[in-house]
């Protein structure tokens, strides 16, 4: 049985990908900092007569101790055909506002944690000359956003790792693929919603704006579920898959605008969508 790894399966995104990749006749190695966590998944697989497929195993991805165990527990399994790269979560804030550490934090499960898992997972692709490593980004790995830049700058970085990465292993048979979700209903934008911003921070007014426009998007957001089918779907494919997958609702309208407005332009546009008017502020 062809063998598949999903970091941060506890919930949203790497839920849904193990029971999916686990629904297409993979071994899912579902991993999570807290095994205890995994009652939602393993209740979801026997309801969908998956269980017999996925197995839970701990992984801290910021650990490197964790890591070095991990990599000696999958030494049995000789094949690795699949690594998702899921776990990570979004720090919002503004930059003045926020601790550098928080910034160190968010890099070490968004950036680093996916290195070091994907070293680990390396050799035994290598060796077989065979792998697809399907790393998890998001539209902020694209495009900024104010409040966000912690969340933003780590995945621009995963962008950048991930073409590096790809060029490096295409002689080797080996897959990089970025999947870059929009706005989906998982929990990812916690962090958003429990941010404080006292009434006498100079960013008050402007993240009061931020959250109204946060907020008022999150019935629109798009179901979690066509992104881990879009991730079994790259994974099963024969042919060798694109670099980018852009998913999720005004996506490619966001990338077009990006791509054909100058940065002046496409500043404004984002500035007035927020309703910010002040101008110190321009």
């Amino acid at each position: 049985m062809k063998t598949a790894i999903v970091t941060g399966s506890s919930s949203g995104f790497g839920l849904l990908c193990a029971l999916e990749l686990a629904k297409e006749g993979f071994h899912v190695v579902a991993t999570m900092r807290d095994p205890k966590k995994s009652d939602t998944l393993l209740k979801l697989a026997r309801e969908r007569q998956l269980e017999q497929h996925i197995e839970i195993q701990a992984l801290d991805v910021t650990s490197s101790l964790s890591i070095q165990q991990f990599k000696q527990y999958i030494q049995s399994f000789g094949k690795i055909e699949v690594l998702v790269n899921n776990a990570g979560y979004a720090l919002g804030g503004f930059c003045e506002e926020l601790q550098l550490d928080d910034y160190r934090q968010q890099f070490e499960t968004n950036v680093f944690g996916v290195i070091g898992v994907t070293q680990a997972v390396l050799p035994f692709m290598r060796q077989n000359r065979h792998g697809r490593i399907i790393n998890i980004s998001s539209i902020s790995g694209l495009v900024g956003f104010p409040g966000l830049s912690p969340y933003t700058a780590s995945k621009h970085a995963l962008e950048g790792f991930s073409e590096s990465l790809r060029l490096e292993l295409k002689p080797f048979g080996i897959d990089v693929v970025l999947v870059e979700p929009g706005s989906y209903k998982t929990n990812i934008w916690s962090s958003m919603d429990t941010i404080k911003v006292h009434q006498d921070s100079p960013y008050y007014e402007y993240m009061t704006l931020l959250m109204k426009e946060i907020n008022s998007g999150k019935a629109g957001h798009g179901n979690p579920e066509d992104v881990a089918k879009l991730v079994a779907k790259i994974a099963v494919q024969q042919q060798s898959p694109e670099l980018r997958y852009p998913i999720g609702k005004g996506i490619k309208n966001s990338l077009l605008l990006k791509k054909i407005l100058p940065w002046n332009k496409l500043e404004k546009v984002i500035l007035k969508k927020l309703g910010v008017r002040h101008p110190s502020l321009h």
